[in-house]
């Protein structure tokens, strides 16, 4: 399932992190990259568990938590500190897929990596190219969004980022670990819980039908989730 969520951040959210970022010192790509994604990765990004890195990064996971859609679709178990990268003057990402594991540094945490994400923080119009290509079994996809706004794909996709060649495209990314590995039950589970929402909506949360549906989610999610 790939799913788009609008505005994680807000404008003057994104303005308050570009004010951090744009200041900051930046180092190359690669340092986070695998041996396969090292070789074809060329861009930048904030230090690993830098001072300014951990506290963007927590900034995104306070956003993340008031977000109800971002909990629905991801069901989250562990989350990968934020990490944040610049693309300029022809800078690029070939296709590559993401790490199964990542460990956190300084840390003994392990994160299987089964969602991918990214925020972006530069507006469409700021630069030409950046497009953020996705490849999976739902066909080829393209991602360009509005600053703010965070897109959330399978970590087994194979993607890329094809050159920017005018501006700068700046973005925070990282990977999650759901609570349910698959990501087939994790869509169904998303889309009974959209509809158990809208049913509520419309009809309260005391309705017969809602409960019973709700009853059904959760006993999914108990027999597909690792805690």
């Amino acid at each position: 399932m790939l799913i788009t969520i609008p505005e994680l951040l807000s404008k003057s959210e994104v303005a308050a992190f570009r004010a951090e970022l744009d200041k900051a010192q930046w180092i190359d790509g690669k340092a986070t990259a695998g041996e396969q994604s090292g070789a074809v990765k060329r861009n930048q990004q904030i230090a690993e568990g830098s001072p300014l890195a951990n506290k963007l990064g927590d900034m995104v996971l306070d956003a993340l938590a008031r977000k109800e859609t971002f909990v629905s679709a991801s069901l989250p178990l562990k989350i990968f500190p934020p990490l944040f990268n610049r693309y300029q003057g022809g800078e690029h990402f070939g296709t590559h897929v993401d790490n199964a594991i990542r460990i956190v540094p300084g840390t003994p945490v392990r994160v299987r990596t089964d969602l991918s994400m990214t925020i972006f923080l530069s507006e469409p119009e700021e630069y030409d190219g950046g497009v953020l290509v996705i490849e999976d079994n739902y066909g080829t996809q393209e991602v360009k969004l509005p600053a703010g706004d965070i897109v959330l794909y399978p970590s087994t996709s194979l993607h890329h980022v094809t050159p920017v060649t005018r501006g700068a495209r700046v973005a925070s990314f990282f990977w999650l670990q759901s609570m349910v590995r698959d990501d087939g039950e994790r869509t169904l589970l998303f889309d009974l819980d959209s509809s158990i929402r809208a049913l509520a909506s419309e009809y309260g949360t005391n309705d017969p039908e809602v409960v019973r549906l709700s009853g059904i989610y959760h006993n999914l999610l108990r027999r597909w989730a690792d805690t």
